[in-house]
């Protein structure tokens, strides 16, 4: 049954849509100054949690690792009828050969960490140490209040009321439904794992096809206010900062208007995912008050919303599979990239072309530059990182930009891609990453050379 089936409207429904809604909006939408930086109220309840437990949290996190290995070892080999009766366990513990890998690695990667044993290129606080005592607590307490209070922004008609007023805006210059509006923003408040958070629900639930679900995770994850200022004062460059975000905001918005309209993104199906198909109707009657009309779809969707009990044990299943199944997938391939960054030559190697395009846009030191502006794949913060000993300021405010643009990156955005039910496939995250270096690329250098 379609979600915009006709039902009657009653007057304790506006309230359904309203409340949780606007709590919604508060928490995810609405930027907040909270200890000298710009951040959301999902954001502030999460660093409370990271500055209370801060030192126990990496702990935590390989007793997690631990448990993930265990259980789904013990559960794929034993295959107990409990497991199986639930989806929810069948689904998070019972892998292939590939999952118990990764998982195991992991634990082994998180214990050498965490007591500093083992090879140095694991247990380097440059490489492994990035991913547990950095990375990976920020997704853990980010995750448990984004997957707990995601209902409010989705399941109550926010999405439905805002998509309506942009659905003629969204559709020809990007080629997506209104509501996709929400996930940006989401991202761009927030953090972009949050964005790409909603997509997956979202085309989990029959809202998104696989064409709009790719675009959305792959162009609208975009980096956040806060994080955007770091990368800045890493690179040196936070006197620019408003300058710089302005260049990121305008080659983020000139890639979204590109991308969808070109391959990889632009072969995907407008299907709907199989298991639930379409389960939504965007269409607006030519006659229909556009205001009256996204006021009426989002009352209709809170009211068939799931009872409070339901969605909690929702939010609760969303939380423990990314505790116990996406964390152990970016401590074991976040830890893997980022030693082939750091010990390896590859991506030395393979920017050698990049060399004569950085001279020919007139960024001073391009042979010293050309490989940070690649190994963003591995990390969106290493580019900052490592080009922070760059001494034209030219170059790290085009580097630090690119970085931005970029999105796609593997020890964060790219592993929650691949672990969805989002059809894209690694080869194109990596031809995606390209293409979007390739599109923001010159408009950085123009921003760039305007303004330092």
């Amino acid at each position: 049954m379609l979600e915009n089936e006709k039902k009657k409207i009653e007057p304790i429904d506006t309230w359904k849509f309203l409340i949780p809604s606007i709590l919604g909006a508060l928490l995810f939408l609405c930027p907040i100054s909270y200890n000298d930086e710009i951040t959301i109220g999902v954001g502030i309840l999460a660093s409370f949690l990271l500055t209370a437990f801060g030192d126990v949290i990496p702990a935590f996190i390989v007793f997690l690792l631990g448990f993930s290995a265990l259980a789904s070892v013990l559960a794929t080999i034993t295959k107990p009828t409990f497991v199986q009766h639930s989806s929810f366990l069948r689904t998070t513990f019972i892998n292939g050969p590939f999952g118990l890998i990764v998982r195991v690695l992991a634990f082994a990667f998180g214990i050498m960490t965490f007591y500093e044993i083992g090879p140095e290129v694991i247990s380097s606080r440059a490489t492994g140490g990035v991913v547990l005592f950095d990375l990976a607590p920020v997704l853990l307490t980010w995750f448990l209040f984004a997957g707990i209070l995601l209902p409010l922004l989705v399941e109550f008609g926010l999405m439905e009321f805002v998509g309506t007023l942009l659905n003629k805006f969204m559709r020809p210059v990007f080629t997506l439904p209104g509501r996709s509006s929400i996930d940006a923003m989401a991202s761009w408040m927030g953090a972009a794992p949050v964005g790409v958070l909603v997509t997956m629900k979202q085309y989990d639930e029959g809202n998104y096809t696989e064409r709009e679900a790719s675009v959305i995770a792959t162009t609208f994850s975009i980096a956040s206010v806060a994080f955007s200022l770091v990368v800045a004062t890493v690179a040196e460059i936070q006197d620019l900062f408003f300058p710089f975000y302005l260049s990121v905001s305008v080659a983020c918005l000139i890639a979204a208007i590109i991308m969808p309209r070109i391959p990889p993104l632009s072969l995907k199906k407008d299907v709907y995912y199989a298991p639930v198909g379409k389960q939504i109707n965007d269409t607006i009657p030519e006659d229909a008050p556009l205001l009256q009309w996204g006021f009426d779809e989002a009352r209709r969707k809170a009211k068939n919303a799931a009872s409070p009990k339901k969605l909690v044990q929702l939010g609760i299943e969303t939380v423990l599979d990314i505790w116990l199944a996406l964390i152990p997938l970016v401590i074991a391939l976040g830890t893997i990239a980022l030693i082939v960054a750091e010990y390896t030559p590859l991506f030395k190697i393979i920017s050698y072309p990049l060399i004569p395009v950085l001279t020919l846009f007139g960024l001073p030191e391009a042979a010293e530059a050309a490989p940070t502006f690649l190994v963003g794949f591995a990390d969106m913060f290493l580019p900052a990182v490592l080009g922070s000993g760059i001494d034209s300021e030219l170059t790290r405010f085009v580097l630090a930009g690119v970085s931005l643009t970029q999105i796609i990156y593997m020890s964060e955005i790219g592993i929650l891609i691949l672990r969805s039910n989002i059809p894209v496939k690694f080869w194109e995250l990596a031809v995606i990453f390209v293409l979007r270096t390739i599109i923001t690329l010159p408009i950085l250098v123009l921003f760039g050379h305007l303004f330092v």
